[in-house]
C-alpha cells in the first residue's frame, strides 16, 4: 500500500504539503480505510489508495477532527455536509476514472471529493453553487497541493459545457431527474454518478453510461445527500471563470 500511494503521488505531481509528513490522523485514516472502505465492498487499489492518503481531518472545521475518519457525514459551512468515507469511495470506484480522463463534479462542498478524484487523474473540474464555498475549497485544495482541480461557482444543473465532454461526472446532491446538460456534457462512453430522489423522499445513487445516443441506468444503492439547489434568479449573476 505504501508504495502504490508514493506511486500515485509521485505521478500526479502532489505536492508534500498534501500528503503530510506529520500527521495525528494518519492511524485512523488507515484504520478507516482497513474497516469500512476494504472490510465493504471497495476493492479498486487505486480508489483505496486514494482514500489512504487524502486528509479529511483537512476538510471539516478544526473543532471536528476528531471525528473526520468515522463513516459518517460530517457538516460544513452554508448547511451542507460531507459525505461519509464509504459514499465517497464507492461513487469514485464506480466512476472508473483512469490517468487523463477528464472528470466534473458537481457540489464541490470543502473539496474532499476533488480530492479523491485528484489522485486519480491531473483533469478536475468542480462547480459549486455557494460563491463562498467555492472560494473556500479553492484556497483548501490549493494549499494542500492539489493544483489538479479547478474549481468555479455557478449552476450545477449546467454543469461545465466550456470543458465538456467528460469521461466522468459525479453530482454529489441529490434532484428528481437527470438534469440534460449533464447528460449531454458526457463523452462516449462517460459515467455519470448521482443520486436521484424517489417516491416517498427516498434516494437511489445511479449510474448512467452513454452509448451513442442511449443511457444505460444501473442502480447502485440507497443513499442521503442534501438537495441540488438551483440559482436564485431574483439574485444577481454569480462571476465565473472558464
Amino acid at each position: 500500500m505504501a508504495s502504490l500511494i508514493l506511486l500515485l503521488a509521485i505521478g500526479l505531481g502532489v505536492t508534500s504539503s498534501a500528503i503530510g509528513n506529520t500527521d495525528p490522523y494518519e492511524a485512523a485514516r488507515q484504520r478507516m480505510v482497513e474497516r469500512d472502505l476494504r472490510g465493504r465492498d471497495i476493492t479498486d487499489p487505486w480508489v483505496l489508495a486514494a482514500m489512504a492518503r487524502v486528509p479529511r481531518h483537512r476538510f471539516v472545521d478544526p473543532s471536528l477532527g476528531p471525528l473526520a475518519y468515522g463513516d459518517f457525514p460530517l457538516p460544513i459551512a452554508g448547511g451542507q455536509t460531507i459525505s461519509q468515507p464509504y459514499i465517497v469511495a464507492l461513487m469514485t470506484q464506480w466512476a472508473e476514472i483512469q490517468a487523463g480522463q477528464k472528470v466534473l463534479e458537481v457540489g464541490t462542498g470543502s473539496g474532499y471529493q476533488a480530492a479523491v478524484l485528484a489522485c486519480l487523474t491531473d483533469q478536475v473540474y468542480s462547480i459549486e453553487l455557494i460563491p463562498e464555498l467555492a472560494q473556500d475549497a479553492a484556497a483548501r485544495l490549493a494549499r494542500l497541493g492539489y493544483s489538479q482541480v479547478r474549481v468555479r461557482s455557478g449552476d450545477g444543473y449546467q454543469g461545465w459545457p466550456e470543458q465538456a465532454p467528460f469521461d466522468a461526472i459525479l453530482v454529489t446532491a441529490a434532484a428528481p431527474e437527470i438534469p440534460p446538460a449533464l447528460k449531454n456534457q458526457l463523452r462516449e462512453g462517460g459515467r455519470l454518478i448521482m443520486p436521484l430522489k424517489t417516491f416517498g423522499g427516498f434516494q437511489t445513487l445511479i449510474r448512467l453510461t452513454r452509448q451513442g445516443n442511449r443511457f444505460i441506468t444501473e442502480e447502485i444503492c440507497a443513499v442521503r445527500f442534501v438537495p441540488l439547489v438551483k440559482p436564485d434568479p431574483k439574485k444577481s449573476k454569480i462571476g465565473q471563470r472558464p
